[in-house]
């Protein structure tokens, strides 16, 4: 019996997997991508917020050293000043008319691109365009001018100016919200698309019309996209403030019917000049935007469908 002798070259070391660099070593690496961005959270969020918070307990002016007084400056909020609780009433008419409008105009005009066959990239990019511009100072000026008296508005409806009258100024501000409804449409937009075809072809089949496949199928099909949306906006819409300061010219006029809460905010802090006040009213704010953001998350659940729990 003959062996056959194994050629030298042939005589290698079985081949090892490449060594994991230790635990440490690239948590250490993590970190060093990370730290711009923790950085920036700590001096530009957590600090910032550290401060707001204890400013809130003191009486102070921005000139003078603080001084702690407690808490009455929450005290004299929600018991002395009757222009605070105006502000809060202004700004949750204002979220209550601008928010579904907005979503509800999102949702028609995505359904609309939707079913277009040519020219969607043209009239999506055209829809978006308001969502970029308006939030600027100088479109709002230009929205004060169109609802002003002898505006655009007052020539084709002569209801003289909007921006004038307590009962129809914060409706001018709603619509200059609800112009910018390009972002959600776009959100609507991809939400729509994701859909399957054959879900309308089996309602059809069913004999389900447009308006029954739009309640059966597109509506739960959508909550998930359609709550994303609505918080969003909600609260977008508790922080509004460029669009009420332009129309009402930074006074909240008239008869504060656009005196928003961010604006007296503003007024409290750097027109009067009482800092601690101001951001006591921040963190109210936030507090309460935390509040309805949870309520909103609570009930979604009656209402939100995710197709891959295959119940909700």
């Amino acid at each position: 019996m003959t062996t056959t002798a194994i050629p030298p070259e042939a005589r290698r070391a079985p081949a090892t997997a490449p060594k994991r660099r230790p635990r440490r070593e690239r948590e250490g690496a993590a970190w060093v991508f990370l730290s711009p961005w923790v950085l920036g959270a700590i001096v530009l969020t957590l600090l910032p917020m550290a401060v707001s918070l204890y400013l809130s307990f003191t009486d102070y002016d921005l000139f003078n050293p603080p001084k702690w007084v407690g808490l009455r400056n929450y005290v004299q909020m929600f018991t002395e000043d009757p222009r605070y609780w105006r502000s809060v009433v202004t700004t949750v008419t204002y979220v209550v008319i601008a928010v579904p409008l907005q979503l509800a105009l999102a949702l028609v005009v995505a359904l609309a691109l939707k079913g277009m066959k040519r020219g969607k990239g043209f009239y999506r990019s055209a829809f978006y365009a308001p969502s970029l511009l308006g939030a600027s100072m100088s479109i709002a000026l230009v929205w004060r001018a169109i609802f002003n008296d002898g505006g655009t508005v007052d020539h084709l409806l002569g209801t003289g100016g909007w921006v004038n009258k307590p009962g129809w100024a914060l409706l001018a501000v709603a619509l200059l919200t609800v112009w910018q409804f390009g972002a959600p449409m776009v959100i609507f937009l991809a939400g729509l698309q994701q859909i399957p075809a054959e879900l309308y072809e089996a309602a059809a089949v069913d004999g389900a019309g447009k308006w029954r496949q739009f309640l059966s199928v597109t509506v739960p099909m959508l909550s998930p996209v359609l709550f994303f949306n609505l918080v969003l906006q909600t609260i977008q819409a508790f922080q509004v403030f460029t669009p009420a300061f332009a129309v009402s010219a930074g006074k909240g006029g008239p008869a504060d019917s656009t005196l928003v809460y961010t604006m007296y905010l503003y007024d409290r802090g750097f027109v009067a000049s009482h800092m601690g006040y101001a951001s006591a009213m921040a963190w109210v704010l936030l507090l309460v935007i935390g509040i309805v953001t949870a309520v909103l998350f609570r009930t979604s659940r009656s209402w939100v469908f995710y197709a891959s729990e295959g119940e909700r």
